[in-house]
């Protein structure tokens, strides 16, 4: 597979729970800031640890510009260069994160439907993102 050149990307994290909402769990993503497209994801804790995670998934890309939000994580990993905060170049990723909630009940802030294990909260959303945003028939 040949990874295409993208120029720009919007990174974000989401949060979730697993039983119980001390118990947090993230989806860190990034998409292309242009077309939208899920370009990687990576679902761990809101630590600088996960987010190396995502940044060493997307190096294949040659991404040279990421728009995220004001989280201290982005600043202490990517130069002043390639970082930009704000929301004026967030909008896409802010509206993924809608379409997700919306579509994965377990994502969603209020509701009765949450995971009772790390890994089958993992599995779920990973199916989910694998399947709706790769295209792979899982």
């Amino acid at each position: 597979m040949v990874v295409q050149p993208i120029d720009t990307a919007e990174m974000d994290e989401m949060w979730s729970f697993v039983r119980q909402k001390a118990q947090q769990r993230w989806l860190w993503h990034a998409i292309d800031h242009q077309s939208g497209t899920v370009l990687a994801y990576v679902l761990g804790s809101h630590t600088d640890t996960v987010f190396l995670q995502l940044k060493q998934l997307l190096a294949p890309f040659g991404i040279s510009r990421f728009y995220t939000d004001d989280w201290g994580t982005y600043q202490r990993h990517l130069t002043s260069e390639q970082h930009a905060f704000g929301k004026d170049n967030t909008q896409k990723i802010e509206r993924k994160h809608l379409t997700l909630r919306t579509r994965i009940k377990r994502l969603a802030r209020k509701t009765l439907c949450f995971s009772k294990s790390v890994r089958m909260h993992d599995i779920v959303i990973g199916l989910f993102m694998n399947r709706y945003e790769f295209g792979l028939q899982i």
